[in-house]
């Protein structure tokens, strides 16, 4: 398989089931792993778009970047290691990937863990002292950016003040369950026993990416088992039980059931159920407590129509001694969370009409790469927007926020629903020839008011769409200032495929893992790339994930911005009123809250992150989270007195599409558009950044000033179609032949 995709920004999470099962693959990839690093190495050099050769310069570089990659707070490493590294490696690494030689990669690991567990063991003792939290120091929060310490005792006084900061954090949350030090000092634990769990193949081939990732941030060696997600990722579908998993104490614990598949059907495993065996078939049953977890997601994954069993502990047991055997047969499970889906949304305007609105909310660009006919975004998004239409929508917004790319097929494809056919998107590769994908479907399935909606984790696929409805002035473009700014194209190349090597009289298969490779850029009709500028909203709306440090532009070594030349496209021949519809958004913005509000914690959250220190002391600490929990409560009062707005939302999915009567998702006041919080609606989206806040614009409609303005917009924009005042005539354009 060797196939162009436009790759996401984000592949596949932890998920206990792929296609197949394979014993040994450790001792396989040992065998190929020099042959594997040569060629990774040769098709940087020859294949990769910026034909750069893997040099002492490089090899530099990928030094610094292993390093940061292993300690990227800068927190175990000295300078006294940074030192011997660079003497022994800064200038040989590009010859060991050619000679094949990856023992660099464990003896710079072996070092990394050596110093961890001995940082462990200093940790451990200081959780032993007394803390007062009444002092005047503070910690820094990132040291991202901070030199390494010069010597073992500044490290020392960097932990000492870390592990104070991290006392105080669980002090101030008054847990009446745990101590700071009990819930501190299993954090630790498990950063040993994840360290502990890495295997030489995990090492290696997280040494290969990193080197991949020197060339350009999107580039990437895949292990087997990370190739084999990335195509559950990309086509929606696999075999398996259907079960999320995550590693908690040493157990795989449940953290979520696929809807429909086989685990959820057989009624026999919950949420929070911990595996403590696996088996396959009647086999013997293999013990899985402190097992890493990707070796558990193996033993689960299966062919289809093959039973497993699992021996779990309940969630819900009382006795700690409880097992229970589940046996479960393999299934496919298509993944439906993450396809399309759409909402009418039917709102009662100031006049007394009523607005119906369509919402098409696309979460990835997905196709299955690997069979003709199989899943497709386009086909998707077609079946919503015929049962939209059937339904008499007045306006059409494309959802696209967080939707980090997919497949450039399906971007080129999906345009097309919207245009009558055309150029949609121009590529260079590395010869500096240039190719034109088409849409050559003349039909367009929709031609009415249209917006695009984006925020800064808009990327790859994502900006081809929304760029070329930009430029063919076919859609207004509503979000942050710009999107991601991922402007390249990479191909996947399974190494298996090349590599001659034999293993045992077979061949390697896909042991060896995969290469996500860079080979081209895309460029916009128009003539300008979206790499690191992005796509530049025509209404821009204050969002929390609208910051410089997200993006292209903040990955390290991006790829340049420029331009080719235009090609020729055929605008749309009707006006889109872009500065009518700013002025009328920022006149509303100007005048509600929430925005307001998101303005406010923009300039505060700016604020800390320049500041990047907080204070060790407790009550200064608690005098700030007062503050905070007095402002949330203003703001909570602040919503009770918002004026009511009426809104009905109705949901229509794959499954329903058909169904002769619409399913009502809520039929609800909402304050202001927007709604108030409610337990449990505050937790980020990524599950990982602890300022709730930071997720608030991407959070549920009820909590989305963003979706709320957005049709707005599009109200506005169907007005002013209907009655288009006389400025608009300047507008309209016929061609755009540059």
């Amino acid at each position: 398989m060797n196939v162009i995709r436009c790759l996401t920004l984000s592949v596949a999470s932890l998920i206990a089931f792929t296609p197949t099962v394979r014993a040994g693959s450790e001792a396989d990839f040992k065998k190929i792993a020099p042959k594997v690093a040569q060629t990774v190495g040769e098709l940087l050099e020859k294949a990769h778009y910026s034909r750069r050769r893997l040099d002492d310069t490089v090899s530099r570089q990928f030094l610094k970047n292993y390093l940061e990659r292993l300690d990227y707070n800068h927190l175990f490493f000295t300078q006294k290691d940074m030192d011997g590294f660079s003497a022994k490696y800064a200038t040989t690494l590009d010859d060991s990937i050619m000679a094949g030689d990856l023992d660099p990669s464990v003896k710079i690991y072996d070092v990394y863990r050596k110093r961890v567990e001995d940082r462990v063991v200093k940790v451990k003792a200081l959780l032993g002292e007394k803390f007062d939290f009444n002092g005047t120091r503070s910690v820094e929060i990132n040291r991202q950016k901070s030199p390494w310490p010069k010597d073992e005792a500044e490290a020392d006084q960097i932990w000492r003040d870390r592990i104070e900061g991290e006392l105080l954090d669980r002090t101030l949350m008054n847990d009446k369950v745990e101590t700071p030090v009990k819930v501190v000092g299993r954090r630790y634990d498990q950063l040993l026993r994840g360290l502990h769990e890495q295997t030489n193949e995990d090492v290696m081939a997280g040494f290969l990416s990193v080197l991949c990732e020197t060339y350009d941030p999107h580039s990437e060696y895949m292990s087997r088992s990370q190739m084999d997600n990335f195509n559950i990722n990309i086509s929606l579908q696999l075999v398996g039980i259907g079960a999320v998993l995550v590693s908690e104490e040493g157990y795989a614990k449940i953290r979520e059931l696929v809807p429909g598949g086989p685990a959820d059907l057989s009624g026999r495993i919950k949420v929070g159920d911990r595996i403590s065996a696996v088996a396959q078939g009647p086999g013997d049953f293999v013990e899985t407590v402190d097992m890493k977890l990707d070796k558990v997601v193996e033993m689960i994954r299966g062919k289809e129509d093959t039973v497993v069993r699992l021996r779990t502990i309940p969630a819900n047991a009382t006795d700690p001694s409880a097992r229970k055997v589940v046996e479960i047969t393999r299934k496919k499970v298509q993944l439906k969370e993450q396809a399309a889906k759409a909402e009418i949304v039917e709102r009662t305007l100031a006049d007394g009409k009523t607005a119906r609105i369509g919402w098409i909310i696309l979460p990835s660009f997905y196709a299955d790469m690997q069979k003709s006919g199989g899943k497709s975004t386009t086909k998707d998004v077609l079946v919503l927007l015929e049962r939209l239409k059937k339904e008499n929508i007045q306006g059409l917004v494309m959802d696209l926020r967080r939707n980090g790319g997919g497949s450039l097929e399906e971007a080129v494809n999906l345009t097309g629903l919207f245009i009558k056919s055309g150029p949609v998107v121009m590529a260079r590769d590395s010869n500096n020839r240039n190719s034109v994908l088409r849409d050559k479907d003349k039909a367009i399935h929709y031609d009415g008011p249209m917006l695009v909606v984006t925020n800064k984790l808009s990327a790859s696929a994502s900006e081809i769409f929304a760029a070329a409805l930009q430029d063919y002035n076919r859609a207004v473009v509503v979000g942050d200032s710009t999107t991601f700014g991922k402007g390249t194209v990479q191909t996947m190349v399974e190494l298996g495929n090349i590599i001659p090597l034999s293993l045992s009289g077979k061949a390697t298969g896909n042991e060896a893992g995969a290469l996500k490779l860079t080979i081209q850029k895309f460029y916009r009709i128009s003539g300008g790339s979206t790499q690191l500028q992005g796509v530049a909203a025509d209404v821009k709306l204050p969002s929390l994930w609208d910051q410089s440090d997200i993006g292209e532009v903040a990955l390290k070594g991006p790829m340049p911005y420029d331009t080719i030349d235009p090609v020729a496209y055929d605008k749309w021949d009707r006006p889109l009123f872009k500065p009518e519809l700013k002025q009328r958004s920022a006149a509303r913005i100007a005048a509600d809250e929430e925005f307001q509000w998101i303005l406010e914690d923009m300039a505060r959250m700016k604020s800390r992150v320049a500041e990047n220190k907080v204070s060790l002391n407790e009550k200064s600490r608690r005098a700030e989270l007062d503050e905070d929990k007095a402002r949330k409560e203003k703001r909570t009062a602040e919503r009770a007195k918002l004026k009511h707005s009426e809104e009905k939302v109705y949901s229509v999915t794959l499954d329903n599409a058909a169904e002769p009567e619409l399913q009502l998702k809520k039929e609800k006041k909402i304050v202001k558009e927007t709604g108030e919080k409610k337990d449990g609606d505050t937790k980020p989206a990524d599950g990982e950044d602890e300022d709730a806040e930071f997720a608030a614009d991407d959070a549920a409609s009820k909590l989305d000033p963003i979706r709320s303005e957005s049709i707005n917009i599009l109200n506005d924009l169907i007005e002013l179609s209907r009655t288009p005042p006389a400025t608009a005539s300047s507008e309209k354009t016929t061609a755009a032949s540059k």
